[in-house]
């Protein structure tokens, strides 16, 4: 009499494990998102606010990975990205100057991108549009918002004179507010860039605001429900084979 061979749990776990991971569900990484937005609105324009704000993206950027289900060949650089940026981050707790002000910028910038970048691989990869596709969409939008937050406080940072054509350069809730006015193409007028390339940034933005908004979330809106490229594939397999006797 023959038994069965035993159950290996560890294996049978490995793969409710990466269905738990790999949920492709961006609504904690959408709400993570808000909190950095909160934090750059209402903290103080100070060196431990910029470094509060960069650890939170950090945070951010791991639940990214955490949600797309990377695997530890893809997530190397991005956990690399949120390491440098969190260890900047912390030293400018205790340790000021223009230069690391400069490097952190840039860093939340970097972080920015990359956490877009991780939020559009993993709504590819679910080959389907769904509500989780809605909230990796809107959490991209959010992003360019941040990211031009970024780029205009190193302008302003480096620039010879004031950003703002008003005479000054304006805090972070300051350029954080103007970015998403000029993200959204409202135009208020109360705040507008001087120079060159102040005001390239800010068209660039604009363009990328209303382009994204027409073509992205219009084609993710519009598939919404419909099956996926891999089910149609399998549809089509069973029509072909027809019912198995």
């Amino acid at each position: 009499m023959t038994g069965l061979a035993p159950a290996r749990p560890a294996r049978l776990d490995r793969p409710r494990l990466g269905r738990m991971r790999a949920t492709h569900s961006y609504w904690a990484v959408l709400a993570a998102i808000f909190v950095c937005f909160f934090l750059a609105a209402l903290l103080p324009d100070t060196a431990w606010g910029l470094s509060l704000v960069v650890l939170v993206q950090s945070v951010t950027l791991l639940v990214a990975i955490w949600t797309a289900g990377w695997g530890m060949t893809e997530r190397g650089i991005p956990f690399a990205i949120a390491a440098g940026a969190g260890i900047a981050a912390a030293i400018n707790f205790f340790w000021q100057g223009e230069a690391l002000t400069v490097a952190i910028g840039l860093a939340a910038g970097l972080l920015t991108i990359t956490i877009a970048f991780v939020i559009a691989m993993g709504a590819v990869a679910q080959n389907e549009v769904n509500s989780r596709s809605v909230a990796g969409a809107i959490c991209v939008y959010m992003l360019f918002g941040l990211l031009f937050m970024f780029l205009y406080g190193i302008l302003a940072l480096v620039g010879h004179g004031p950003f703002f054509a008003q005479g000054t350069d304006g805090t972070r809730p300051l350029r954080l507010y103007f970015s998403f006015v000029t993200l959204a193409t409202l135009g208020y007028g109360d705040y507008t860039p001087t120079g060159n390339f102040g005001h390239a940034l800010a068209v660039l933005e604009a363009l990328i605001g209303q382009l994204y908004l027409v073509t992205v979330v219009a084609v993710v809106v519009t598939r919404l429900g419909r099956p996926g490229r891999k089910m149609l594939i399998r549809e089509k397999e069973s029509e072909i084979d027809g019912p198995q006797t």
